[in-house]
């Protein structure tokens, strides 16, 4: 396992995906975009054309496909049977699919097994998701939950949807957003919360630096040597 790992958790459009690679790469550590790896699965249960709502399928696809996951300059590089899905995950369609895999105990599983594996290949991680603090890595070297405001999640994350030339109405993303909370929050395995020992971070009102630099101040504090 690394002997360096800092969780960031948080719902969708909190800003922990974003904050998570500058942290990666201010502290010289891979990044584990859990995020990727369950839009990954989902991806690939669609491609099979499945049924979502047939969970004994969809463990079948991902005990089946060989999923290759590795960080790199711009995040994490996804591949599924040797074919490069980076962008294709991202379509918004595969994003509110992902509800499907994350509610199957069996999926979550497999899917944290594969967080594990890849936090064995790396020295230092800077991890990103909804249970990395209270599930995968419970002895992480500090944790962090990230929220802010519905509506400022709503709006960072229609800004990052029209970068990548995908155009729905903030309206649209903000109930997507509130569907997906409702969803993390109540299913009974690995539920969206912070840890008990994480600090929570409100970015509303925060820059996307000012949120790093508050981050790596804490990080800094709690793991001296590990600058």
């Amino acid at each position: 396992m690394s002997e360096f790992i800092i969780t960031i958790d948080g719902p969708a459009g909190s800003g922990k995906s974003t904050i998570a690679k500058m942290i990666a790469s201010k502290f010289d550590a891979a990044f584990l975009d859990t995020g990727a790896m369950y839009r990954a699965a989902t991806l690939a249960a669609m491609m099979d054309g499945t049924d979502l709502s047939d969970q004994n399928r969809i463990i079948e696809i991902i005990d089946n496909a060989v999923f290759d996951f590795k960080s790199s300059s711009n995040g994490m590089a996804v591949q599924i049977d040797g074919a490069d899905v980076t962008s294709k995950i991202r379509d918004p369609k595969v994003t509110a699919n992902t509800r499907y895999v994350a509610v199957i105990p069996a999926a979550r599983e497999r899917l944290v097994d594969m967080q594990r594996k890849f936090a064995k290949k790396y020295k230092k991680i800077v991890t990103e998701g909804r249970d990395q603090g209270t599930i995968v890595f419970p002895n992480a070297n500090v944790k962090f939950y990230l929220t802010a405001d519905i509506n400022e999640r709503a709006r960072r994350r229609h800004i990052e949807l029209k970068a990548n030339g995908i155009t729905p109405s903030e309206d649209e993303i903000r109930k997507s957003i509130i569907q997906r909370d409702q969803s993390d929050e109540s299913r009974l395995v690995g539920p969206l919360k912070p840890a008990d020992d994480a600090i929570i971070i409100d970015t509303t009102a925060l820059s996307i630096q000012e949120v790093v630099e508050k981050l790596a101040n804490y990080i800094i504090q709690r793991c001296p040597n590990k600058k």
